[in-house]
């Protein structure tokens, strides 16, 4: 079978040959001489890295007697507070969490006391938080630790380097976001034996 038409059996179902499997993507940018090996092997890699950005997040948690969500919540009440105090749809943008975690998580760390929370004078149905002294202690007495770790993460990167791959995951967030809708839409429309493989 010619590398033409390994493509399209691969794109259309049809029967392949032994020894092939079929493509996993079909977007020509993201084969080389026809194969997906490349793009599978970057996938692969984009889920450890993300493991390991997690375990990291994890252990700040740790660090600080929470888990990695409150971490990163708490730490992103610090960034976004200002004078004033932040909303939950601001922290929730900071984070790239769900607004609804968010507020769980908010009260979970008001319960703790690390953060403080007020009426919002702009928006009357929402609220504004910030750090409380305790929380404000628990971020800096944590910093020296997120240093050390983030210093070796990024080692060998260049701004311009962090400058792409924040253009990717901004992009990659919202293909992310179609790429769900795309499943829920054909889970939705066939039906659950029809799904099994085996």
């Amino acid at each position: 079978m010619t590398e033409p038409k390994r493509r399209r059996a691969a794109t259309t179902g049809q029967k392949m040959e032994a020894g092939t499997v079929a493509l996993t993507v079909s977007l020509p940018e993201m084969l080389q001489d026809g194969t997906d090996h490349a793009f599978r092997e970057t996938v692969f890699g984009l889920v450890q890295a993300l493991g390991y950005l997690q375990a990291c997040r994890d252990a700040f948690g740790r660090a600080m007697g929470l888990t990695g969500s409150q971490f990163a919540v708490l730490v992103g009440v610090g960034h976004c507070q200002g004078e004033n105090g932040t909303s939950i749809r601001a922290i929730a943008d900071h984070v790239q969490m769900a607004a609804t975690h968010v507020t769980t998580e908010v009260g979970r760390l008001l319960r703790r006391g690390l953060l403080l929370k007020r009426p919002n004078p702009e928006d009357r149905r929402g609220v504004l938080v910030s750090l409380s002294a305790r929380g404000n202690r628990a971020v800096t007495e944590v910093a020296p630790f997120m240093r050390m770790v983030n210093d070796h993460l990024f080692a060998g990167y260049t701004a311009a380097d962090i400058e792409a791959l924040n253009r990717f995951v901004r992009r990659f967030h919202a293909n992310g976001e179609a790429a769900l809708a795309a499943i829920r839409g054909v889970e939705s429309e066939t039906p659950r034996r029809a799904r099994r493989i085996v």
